[in-house]
């Protein structure tokens, strides 16, 4: 069994480098393939060929490269050669190496994170740190609850005021059409269209309410869950070498082991480093997050409270009065051409 779970993980993709960002190894699956066909496929300077003729021409007018005579043509033509092989060997061991950097740096991680799993390694824990990651995800979660009822509170509450709309216009028109029951469909009539507008200010209190949620969950906490995520990476590739160092250095110390050594506590350096930079920046970033979040729900609240309490009061100058005390300005359903209720 346990063979199974190694061959497993080892076939398992930690998308980590060597700057700590997610993400930015797309290319790297067809790294290995580029290299490939460098090394395998690559021109075969020996066997190209001049064509004499213009695009398309016919075989006579192909002169191989190895016929053409005279010492400053063989000259220019070896060092062309020289100079295009050596570019391509270049290029093979360029991406080589990035291969094999590449590579390295992922079997490390999966050991650390499979060691990890099955409680075999040790790990770096900032408790503090980690129980604010966890608040911050579960607030999301919450907020991103308040996001999809007040959507859905929004849809409900347009289709009223739409239906509002439309029974203002049929008791408006049976007012004209039957004389006998003139005033009673009259007033009716007045009645669905002062709630069918203010419907509409309350429909524009909900979504600023709703845009302002949207941002700070979709936007600042993403934006602050993207850095935490490099940080956990950071970590984990910062656990891997620091493993990697201790290993080492309880082995043999001979010249082999210790150069080994002193490379391994290069890259531990490089990495805790790394680690730490980006620790310090979730902790700043989540410093700011929750003191943006508490302004902003302040506000939000606020404005959602009077707009509601406004509202199903019946008292149309308070719900006025809050829309301009937070700056919210109308965009009717019909956008580009007044509603019905600004042709009054």
């Amino acid at each position: 069994m346990s063979d199974s779970v190694m061959s497993k993980a080892a076939t398992m993709e930690i998308p980590i480098n060597s700057n700590g960002d997610t993400g930015a190894l797309a290319e790297d699956d067809g790294l290995e393939q580029d290299l490939q066909q460098v090394m395998v496929s690559g021109p075969n300077l020996n066997e190209t060929s001049i064509v004499s003729g213009g695009y398309g021409g016919t075989a006579e007018g192909i002169i191989p490269t190895g016929s053409i005579k005279g010492p400053n043509m063989q000259h220019s033509t070896s060092s062309s050669s020289m100079t295009a092989e050596e570019a391509t060997r270049g290029v093979a061991v360029e991406k080589y190496e990035a291969v094999k950097k590449w590579g390295l740096n992922t079997y490390k991680c999966t050991k650390q994170m499979i060691s990890e799993r099955f409680g075999r390694g040790s790990r770096t824990v900032d408790l503090e740190l980690e129980a604010q990651i966890e608040v911050l995800r579960d607030t999301k979660r919450k907020y991103e609850t308040v996001l999809r009822l007040a959507k859905a509170l929004t849809n409900h509450f347009y289709n009223m005021v739409q239906t509002q709309h439309a029974l203002g216009d049929t008791f408006a028109d049976l007012s004209q059409k039957s004389p006998e029951l003139r005033d009673e469909f009259g007033y009716n009539a007045e009645t669905q269209k002062l709630l069918c507008k203010n419907g509409e200010t309350l429909l524009g209190a909900i979504n600023f309410f709703v845009s302002s949620i949207n941002t700070l969950v979709n936007k600042t906490m993403e934006d602050t869950l993207m850095t935490i995520k490099m940080y956990e990476n950071a970590r984990l590739e910062f656990d891997a070498y620091r493993s990697d160092l201790e290993e080492l250095s309880l082995g043999p110390r001979d010249a082999v082991t210790m150069a080994r050594i002193e490379a391994a506590q290069e890259q531990y350096q490089v990495h805790k480093e790394k680690y730490e930079r980006l620790r310090s920046d979730v902790i700043i970033k989540l410093k700011f997050l929750e003191e943006n979040k508490v302004k902003v729900m302040h506000k939000q609240l606020l404005l959602f409270h009077n707009a509601i309490s406004a509202y199903f009061a019946g008292n149309q100058e308070q719900l006025e009065q809050t829309l301009k005390q937070f700056n919210i300005k109308l965009r009717p359903p019909g956008a580009d051409k007044p509603s019905w209720l600004e042709e009054q």
